[in-house]
């Protein structure tokens, strides 16, 4: 029996980022105390927490320093390096584990785990410099995607090859490093599915949230109760976080075919952009489900509230000035989240807003009138 992680304890959060931000917020609500571990200062996190430690991943003498005085570590995203998470380890939980991370923070890891267990992923191969590019291109037959194997997100280390002429720049784009090619999927439309697994073996969802992107980006999220996919993503997503061992919050991405075939596209080991309108539309938001599963207490109810939609905020609103805040606070059941980014920059997540609603596309619509009105007409 482990010993639950009880209210009055102190997390540590390696990790500073907005996702971090929001867990912590979960966290003191419930009586909690948090530290951050990042190399920057003034961050996301460090702002909403009661210590914020500035040092590199690569200290490992200052992360065990950090560990030491904390009863339990997690993490606000997944390129923490292995080593870190080890050394942490030495002095405290660490949950999800850093074996978990191993597998997530790395496309070929990733795809390797999902293949052996026999869950379905887009044709690919492995691409170590430019000639296995070309070759692994050839083999697959046209169109494809290559994807950095770390440190890619957001369309970042990413690029679309339709003709041999432009592998060579596509390898260079990626920063020519260990990569995988994908075959290209011409999907219907994305899904996610988050997934909190607790000590104890416990696992419950937040069903299916519809996604849309652009330029690479999450733009907006729906959920989605009457997805014709449900039991099945929701149950492959539950087997997937078993085969993981993970204890924390999973997100499942998945491509839907449009003959109704489900393949994952990619593994995030902790709360993601998808559910963020679980905060304002849910019993138990992603964040709290993380806390709890993590301290070892019983995961929360996730039914929802409302239905509920999210539209993401890019720095590119900043463009003419400050948004208008005003403006999208007043329309009715949206809710302005912001991460208290000093700086706004093209591409940059700097917020979003969750709308509540009584059907689905009726909050979608809130969600996207309210950050319309953020504009600022020149």
């Amino acid at each position: 029996m482990i010993r639950p992680v009880l209210p009055g304890s102190t997390i540590g959060v390696l990790g500073s980022g907005q996702l971090g931000r929001m867990f912590a917020i979960a966290a003191r609500r419930l009586g909690y105390r948090v530290h951050t571990y990042s190399p920057e200062y003034d961050t996301p996190t460090g702002q909403v927490a009661d210590v914020e430690v500035t040092a590199s991943y690569d200290d490992l003498d200052r992360v065990r320093e950090f560990a030491r005085r904390v009863d339990v570590v997690t993490f606000e995203f997944e390129n923490v390096p292995f080593e870190t998470a080890a050394a942490a380890a030495e002095l405290a939980p660490v949950r999800p584990g850093g074996e978990v991370l191993s597998v997530c923070q790395n496309r070929v890891r990733e795809k390797a785990f999902l293949r052996s267990n026999g869950f379905p992923v887009a044709e690919y191969r492995v691409a170590r410099s430019s000639g296995e590019l070309s070759a692994s291109w050839h083999e697959l037959g046209g169109l494809a995607v290559a994807k950095r194997a770390g440190f890619s997100y957001d369309g970042k280390g990413q690029a679309r090859i339709s003709s041999a002429e432009e592998i060579d720049e596509a390898w260079r784009s990626i920063g020519a490093q260990e990569a995988v090619l994908e075959r290209f999927i011409p999907f219907d439309h994305e899904i996610s599915v988050i997934v909190g697994r607790g000590v104890d073996g416990s696992i419950a969802d937040f069903g299916i949230l519809r996604n849309a992107h652009e330029r690479h980006i999450l733009d907006y999220t729906v959920c989605d109760p009457e997805h014709p996919l449900r039991a099945k993503a929701t149950g492959m997503a539950h087997e997937i976080v078993e085969a993981l061992g993970l204890v924390g919050v999973l997100c499942v991405e998945f491509f839907v075919e449009p003959s109704g075939g489900l393949l994952v596209n990619e593994l995030a080991p902790r709360p993601h952009n998808s559910g963020h309108l679980t905060v304002d539309a849910c019993v138990t938001s992603q964040f709290e489900q993380q806390l709890r599963a993590v301290c070892g207490l019983p995961l929360g109810s996730t039914r929802p509230l409302r239905p509920a939609a999210m539209a993401n905020l890019l720095g590119d609103l900043w463009a003419e000035g400050e948004p208008d805040w005003p403006a999208a606070c007043a329309v009715p059941e949206a809710k302005l989240h912001l991460y208290g980014k000093s700086e706004p920059r093209p591409g940059r997540k700097m917020g979003h807003i969750t709308a509540l609603a009584d059907s689905a596309g009726e909050a979608l619509a809130r969600a996207l009138e309210a950050r319309g009105k953020l504009r600022v007409e020149s």
